[in-house]
């Protein structure tokens, strides 16, 4: 045991430092976390909510609640990603902080499936939204083409996809503050208070409010984009927490106000119970081209959103081909320091789910396994302060230990959720899970093989 202790404090104490060639800057890093945080989620969640609370300073007290726990997963990924600065999110602080075995378990889940399905849910989207510029174009094609097109940028470097996705993201955020600022001045008001009242509070404690806001993390998931990209940003100690903090509170501004023009500019009534609150709202702002309108802001921000998970996602499997030789493939980069085949996977499987429409079921038995990794991530923050109190802490988790605690309790009751109301799908994921570790066995054991194989031809 004491051994394996000292093993695993050797571990630990080795730091992994950015690359000397680590390009992408701060503010591209916060664009990424706004433009994977962003997709349709606040554009249609609202009137699931305003079904059972039609109330609009608890609505926006929601939201409000919602971007606070997200930032209390900030705090805690910043403190890790400062320790182990290295590129895969969840596959490095799990195999960091517990065992590379759970590291690879998320990184195995992330890699093949966890940002896939994302892209083909945001493609599909955009597909189905892009008919309100182009009405007889086929959304498949549309959803084919997008995830082709941002691809193929990725495949050209850092240097072009950093520029992409910043000017991507811009017009994102431009688009929806022109959208706020024209339904705050020429959208008709409507008889709803946002102002506290004392009977606000029994929305506030009901059953109805706790679910919804398992509803609005969904919405507020993607805060930690930027650690999957550490090995690539200057400086990542400093501007990896850096990025996700200025990119979780744009977007908390951005879903608060979102949600407070919907409710100003149509009536509860029309907005309950439907899935196209934003198009409802724009047809009440801009008349009978308000969905149009709408449609082509919602299909342009998805853009983005593509471009981050297209970005992101394929650094999981580039940094599990560094450490596992039988992926070792997925590590090469090209010319221009992209990891070609590993987005060229990540393309091949996100066409795959389009073409047979299994992202839908995919995602709901995904979304047990994230969760899980990410509340043993932000758990981690708390065992190692414990265990290895020593370790050096170039940022320090903003209100330990109530903030990491804030963001267990929530999780774990997002967890509980699931289990409880789909019990299936989360089985599910679990047995992905568990699928991993069988193969994380059989890589581990062919790679002592080959280590053993090796030393024989050397004696």
């Amino acid at each position: 045991m004491a051994a394996s202790e000292a093993g695993g404090a050797a571990a630990l104490s080795g730091r992994v430092t950015a690359s000397s060639g680590s390009t992408v800057s701060l503010w591209v890093a916060a664009a990424i976390v706004v433009a994977d945080m962003v997709g349709v989620g606040v554009f249609t969640s609202l009137g699931f909510q305003v079904k059972d609370i039609p109330n609009g300073f608890s609505i926006l007290l929601l939201w409000t609640l919602g971007g606070i726990v997200a930032l209390c997963g900030v705090f805690s990924y910043g403190e890790l990603s400062a320790m182990f600065p290295r590129s895969s999110g969840e596959y490095n602080f799990l195999g960091r902080t517990y065992h590379p075995a759970f590291g690879f378990v998320a990184g195995w889940v992330s890699a093949t499936v966890g940002f896939s399905a994302p892209v083909a849910l945001a493609a599909m989207a955009f597909g189905e939204y892009g008919r309100s510029i182009l009405p007889d174009a086929p959304p498949l094609a549309l959803a084919i083409g997008v995830v082709w097109l941002v691809s193929l940028i990725q495949l050209t470097g850092i240097r072009h996809s950093s520029t992409f996705q910043m000017i991507a993201t811009i017009i994102k955020v431009v688009l929806i503050v022109a959208f706020l600022g024209l339904g705050f001045v020429i959208g008709t008001p409507q008889p709803v208070s946002f102002a506290p009242q004392s009977s606000d509070f029994t929305y506030v404690l009901s059953a109805p409010f706790a679910i919804s806001l398992v509803f609005v993390m969904y919405s507020f998931s993607g805060w930690n984009a930027a650690t999957y990209i550490i090995g690539e940003m200057k400086m990542p100690e400093r501007n990896v927490p850096r990025a996700m903090l200025i990119g979780t509170l744009i977007v908390l501004v951005l879903y608060v106000a979102l949600n407070a023009v919907f409710l100003h500019t149509a009536p509860i009534d029309k907005l309950a119970g439907q899935i196209d609150v934003a198009r409802i709202s724009g047809s009440h702002i801009f008349g009978e081209l308000g969905g149009r309108i709408v449609g082509g802001m919602i299909c342009f921000g998805l853009i983005s959103s593509i471009s981050a998970m297209m970005w992101i996602g394929p650094r999981v499997m580039m940094t599990m081909g560094e450490d596992i030789p039988a992926l070792r493939i997925f590590s090469r980069k090209s010319a221009s320091g992209a990891p070609a085949y590993a987005i060229l996977f990540q393309v091949a499987v996100a066409s795959l789910m389009l073409f047979t429409r299994s992202f839908e079921a995919v995602l709901e038995f995904i979304q047990f396994s994230l969760l899980f990794c990410s509340f043993f991530v932000v758990l981690g923050v708390i065992k190692l302060r414990i265990t290895h109190p020593d370790l050096p802490r170039p940022y320090r988790a903003w209100g330990y230990p109530f903030t990491p605690l804030v963001f267990l309790l929530v999780t774990g009751f997002m967890m509980y959720y699931l289990l409880t109301t789909q019990p299936k799908p989360s089985l599910l994921g679990l047995l992905i899970m568990f699928s991993g570790l069988l193969i994380y066995a059989i890589f581990r054991k062919q790679s002592g093989n080959g280590h053993a194989a090796a030393s024989s031809g050397r004696e």
